[in-house]
């Protein structure tokens, strides 16, 4: 089970965008990083086409996993997550609350 999933909320802990809390918009897996909504912006320049005009264009590139940390939705900090076991179910649990975080 991964750690991080689509719209969790999120800070990002390293790099430029150090401080930054926003929500996950994508998880890469094989890759081990996310895409992260406001993070690591670059700016593209994109040549005309029939789908649409050219211009510079702000996106987002990932990042790594381990540069993340999940916000936990009670005690509003970031936090480490643990895996368990409930009911027959994996869950995700915050390690500062104990909270389940999947509900």
């Amino acid at each position: 089970m991964n750690k991080l999933k689509k719209d969790d909320e999120v800070v990002v802990i390293a790099g430029k965008n150090k401080g930054l809390k926003s929500k996950v918009l994508k998880v890469l897996p094989s890759k081990s990083k996310v895409l992260v909504d406001k993070a690591n912006t670059v700016k593209k320049h994109q040549k005309p086409s029939y789908s649409g005009a050219g211009g510079i264009i702000d996106m987002e590139k990932p990042i790594d996993i381990s540069n993340v940390m999940v916000v936990c939705k009670y005690c509003k900090k970031p936090t480490r997550i643990s895996i368990e076991e409930v009911k027959g179910k994996l869950v995700r649990k915050c390690k500062k609350c104990s909270e389940i975080i999947d509900k």
